[in-house]
């Protein structure tokens, strides 16, 4: 998934285009270098404010984010539609997660955030403080426009930072709705803020002694030229660069609910997310009667217009996007594999694909080897459970993963030998405010929600208090 532009050849302003028509909706020029600095400024002034603010306050704050997100549900979720066209319930259920993730940090975070006391020999007082460090640099992807950006800022925000969002291009208008949303919330004006930039000034703002650290959702080519310029800055940064999760079914499980899940797995948002199933490694005494079901179940899928209620599926983000996941299809089926279902660009207006399923789906090709950001499911035949493990740490990517078996203790075992950040045993990969998220290998590192992503980027200071006679 691409988080930045190609600075050589972005023009000088974001776009926002309805994926679904090709309608443009808005363009925003890229702020210029004082306009930068006016920014940062602002900002570094309402981090002072907000880091003095007692954390009651912080967490009045925080109630009436929730409540001002589910108010504006019904604006929020449309234009989400609008701009990335995923289809309007998925965009209301978005909205809605959100507006929960924020009031279960308001409810628990003050507690994970707390000073944590340590036992040591003697009288000697000691404590743990979690304490903000400064403002962080936020790249941030169009997928989940919203998601995305409240699951980075939300604990990041709680104990006392800052946040400067660098959203997608495409999503600017659901950026600059999420940053009136925090104001009418009443944090300071300008602690969550909008940098509209090219990848230079992202390089200079990272490098700037304002900004404290760097966190990014993106591709593996975009994180890593932001943990390069973090580095050399002696910043912290944190990456979840997309996956290409495993989805394994073994031979005791119940095929009807795999199926089920595996098309909802694949096929939510249209294929674009990270922390979804990709390649579908199933155990070979029952790979016929899945792929069989499979293809069956995603042939029912509708695709069209996402303010539809009766479509499934909606448009890709952009036409480039569309027009890789195509080749990446081309390439997997010339390298052998079969194509079964789906394989090209829909005829008409808008960055329609048809939901593909391809089979035989080896090491090596495309779809098994790179990540497939789009409607496209690849199944792959494992000969038994030792095989499935091995086909599923192949991968260069450790996101996430799923694992269908009836067997329980065997699961707990095969989960602890698959190198992903994530296993979800009978069920598929998602996002919750109490688990962490995020990924090993060339998905990247760190982690965000739950208590570890509370404390990611705060200063645990050891506070040591020697008893004196």
């Amino acid at each position: 998934m691409t988080a930045m532009n190609p600075a050589s050849t972005a023009p000088a302003f974001a776009t926002s285009r309805n994926p679904a028509t090709g309608e443009l909706i808005a363009t925003y020029p890229f702020q210029t270098p004082s306009e930068v600095e006016q920014l940062l400024d602002t900002n570094a002034a309402a981090f002072r404010l907000w880091r003095a603010t007692p954390m009651r306050e912080r967490v009045t704050a925080y109630r009436r984010l929730s409540a001002t997100l589910r108010d504006r549900s019904d604006v929020f979720a449309a234009l989400i539609t609008a701009e990335m066209g995923k289809t309007l319930a998925s965009a209301r259920a978005e909205v809605e997660k959100c507006a929960a993730t924020i009031e279960w940090i308001a409810d628990n975070g003050p507690a994970i955030l707390a000073d944590e006391p340590v036992n040591v020999e003697g009288d000697d007082q000691v404590h743990v403080s979690f304490l903000p460090i400064g403002t962080i640099l936020a790249v941030m992807p169009w997928n989940f426009p919203l998601w995305q950006v409240i699951r980075a800022s939300g604990p990041i925000m709680l104990s006392g930072n800052g946040f400067l969002l660098k959203h997608a291009p495409n999503v600017m208008g659901s950026a600059y709705a999420l940053q009136e949303a925090y104001e009418a919330a009443g944090f300071p004006k300008g602690l969550f803020a909008n940098l509209i930039a090219d990848n230079d000034t992202v390089a200079r703002t990272i490098e700037d002694p304002r900004i404290a650290a760097v966190t990014l959702t993106g591709s593996m080519r975009a994180g890593s030229a932001v943990a390069a310029t973090a580095g050399k800055a002696l910043k912290k940064s944190l990456l979840e660069l997309g996956g290409s999760d495993a989805f394994i079914v073994l031979a005791d499980a119940n095929v009807d609910l795999a199926v089920k899940a595996a098309v909802e797995a694949r096929f939510q948002n249209a294929g674009q997310v990270c922390l979804a199933a990709k390649r579908f490694i199933i155990e070979q005494p029952i790979a016929e009667a899945f792929t069989r079901k499979f293809v069956a179940a995603v042939r029912q899928l509708k695709v069209g217009n996402p303010l539809d209620s009766e479509n499934n599926v909606g448009p890709m983000a952009r036409g480039d996007l569309r027009d890789e996941l195509d080749g990446q299809v081309q390439r997997t089926i010339a390298a052998g594999a079969t194509l079964l279902l789906g394989g090209k660009k829909m005829d008409g207006p808008g960055n329609f694909y048809e939901p593909t399923v391809l089979a035989n789906v080896l090491p090596g090709m495309a779809a098994f080897d790179e990540e497939t950001f789009g409607p496209v499911a690849a199944i792959t035949v494992a000969e038994n459970a030792e095989h499935a493990i091995a086909l599923t740490n192949t991968s260069d990517y450790g996101l996430g993963g799923s694992l269908w078996t009836q067997d329980q203790a065997r699961a707990q075992r095969i989960a602890r030998r698959l190198e992903t950040g994530g296993v979800f045993i009978n069920g598929f990969p998602a996002t919750n405010a109490r688990i962490p998220v995020g990924g090993v290998k060339k998905s990247g590192y760190g982690r965000e929600l739950s208590h570890f992503g509370l404390r990611e980027f705060t200063n645990a200071q050891a506070v040591w208090a020697k008893t004196v006679d």
